[in-house]
């Protein structure tokens, strides 16, 4: 049995799990999504006021042996999670994320104008970090899969490949889309995906 951990991303929406989640019910793993306070309808909380707070937050959540399931910024927390939580990560699964890169070669949409349109009250701290894992990327030994969609706009198959000269343990996986919420439409493809790297069943 594995546990999974999914993480959303820059909204906080803990639905964009959902299709997934709902694949796994009947089988004998465990899937819990973890929420960002002060995102998506969930209340805020005076502790967290700054990104690496956040980042702290998410980390305090992963309580037990795991693969992380992370989209887009939530890349960022787990990343985070495969450097500093090493006895609780077995696995990462990367979608359509940075992954803690820079980003300054790549031609990207800009998401955060447009998610700062859908939700005003997100924080600026969160929109404007710069969190780089660049040079600790190599130390991740776990296997890590990365998803991504062939034409995202927002982040760009190129940064997948990029990400997979840095991990040792990489493997790529491309689904046809031009949507950076490819992930949520495609949860049939992505848990084959996962089951056949991870070995699941």
């Amino acid at each position: 049995m594995s546990h999974f951990y999914f993480l959303p991303g820059a909204s906080g929406n803990t639905h964009f799990w959902q299709p997934l989640l709902t694949k796994y019910l009947n089988t004998p793993h465990t899937c819990k999504i973890i929420s960002y306070p002060g995102f998506y309808n969930e209340p805020p909380v005076p502790h967290i006021q700054s990104f690496e707070q956040l980042s702290d937050h998410v980390l305090l959540q992963i309580q037990c042996p795991s693969i992380v399931v992370a989209q887009s910024m939530g890349g960022l927390f787990a990343i985070r999670a495969a450097l500093e939580a090493k006895s609780f990560m077995k696995g990462l699964v990367l979608v359509a994320t940075s992954g803690g890169i820079s980003l300054d070669e790549f031609d990207i949409d800009d998401w955060r104008a447009d998610i700062q349109k859908q939700n005003a009250q997100m924080p600026d701290w969160f929109i404007e970090t710069q969190a780089n894992y660049e040079k600790e990327l190599i130390s991740i030994k776990i296997p890590v899969l990365l998803i991504w969609a062939d034409e995202d706009p927002i982040s760009p198959l190129a940064i997948a490949l990029k990400l997979k000269s840095y991990l040792p343990q990489a493997e790529l996986k491309v689904i046809p889309s031009t949507s950076h919420h490819f992930a949520s439409l495609h949860s049939e493809e992505i848990k084959g995906y996962i089951d056949e790297h991870f070995d699941l069943f």
